[in-house]
């Protein structure tokens, strides 16, 4: 079954190349969605895939790139669109 999942991610995540390492894990593992900075200076990530893709998208989201430094994901469900056919990057 396909699932929604929505990750704040906070650290030193904006300036490292944050946005390009989660597109390439999406596109690596198949998940549908988007990444963008926040003004926070928090990343967001919209993520679509079945349970286990995003559990292992997850896991890589918080590695991060080698010049990031994540402190945390803090994760929520949410209702499945399917509206995406590709990982973007937004901002």
């Amino acid at each position: 079954m396909l699932r929604a999942r929505h990750y704040l991610v906070r650290g030193r995540v904006q300036g490292v190349g944050y946005r390009y390492f989660a597109l390439g894990a999406a596109e690596r593992l198949g998940v549908t969605g988007y990444v963008r900075n926040l003004a926070s200076g928090n990343v967001e990530v919209h993520a679509e895939a079945d349970e286990a893709t995003l559990e292992a998208f997850k896991r890589e989201l918080e590695q991060g790139p080698r010049m990031a430094r994540v402190r945390e994901v803090v994760e929520s469900d949410l209702p499945f669109s399917g509206s995406y056919s590709s990982f973007l990057i937004r901002g």
